[in-house]
C-alpha cells in the first residue's frame, strides 16, 4: 500500500465518521472533482495507480479510454450515491474504501475519460 492510498483511506475514515448526517461530504467533493476536474485529482489517481499498474499499461489504457459523456454519467452516479447516503449508513466511503484498496482499472478509466473530456 502506497502513501496515497494511506492518506485517501485517512480521510475516507474520517468522512465515515461524519457521514452519518444527511450530508455526504464524499459526493460532494466527488461532484467538485467531477465539474472542475482539479488537477490534484488526477495526480493523486496517478499515484495510487502508479504501482498497481506499469507506466506503459497506464499510458496504453490513457490512450484507448473513451467513455461516451464521462463528467455526465460520474456525476449522475454520485449523485445519486448522495441521495442513497441520506439513510442512516454511509455508502460512499464503503465503496471509496473498496477502491482505494483493489484499485480496479474502471477507475482509472473513468478518473482519466473524465479529465480527458472536453465538455
Amino acid at each position: 500500500m502506497n502513501s496515497a492510498q494511506l492518506k485517501t483511506l485517512a480521510v475516507f475514515s474520517l468522512f465515515a465518521i461524519i457521514g452519518f448526517g444527511p450530508i455526504s461530504p464524499g459526493c460532494l467533493i466527488g461532484m467538485y472533482i467531477v465539474t472542475m476536474r482539479p488537477a490534484w485529482f488526477l495526480a493523486l489517481t496517478e499515484t495510487m495507480y502508479r504501482e498497481k499498474s506499469s507506466p506503459q499499461r497506464l499510458e496504453a489504457l490513457n490512450a484507448i479510454t473513451y467513455i461516451k459523456n464521462p463528467r455526465i454519467k460520474a456525476f449522475l452516479s454520485l449523485l445519486s450515491l448522495f441521495l442513497i447516503d441520506i439513510a442512516p449508513v454511509p455508502v460512499t466511503p464503503v465503496i471509496a474504501f473498496g477502491i482505494i484498496l483493489v484499485r480496479p482499472l474502471w477507475f482509472y478509466r473513468m478518473v482519466v475519460s473524465v479529465y480527458s473530456s472536453g465538455s
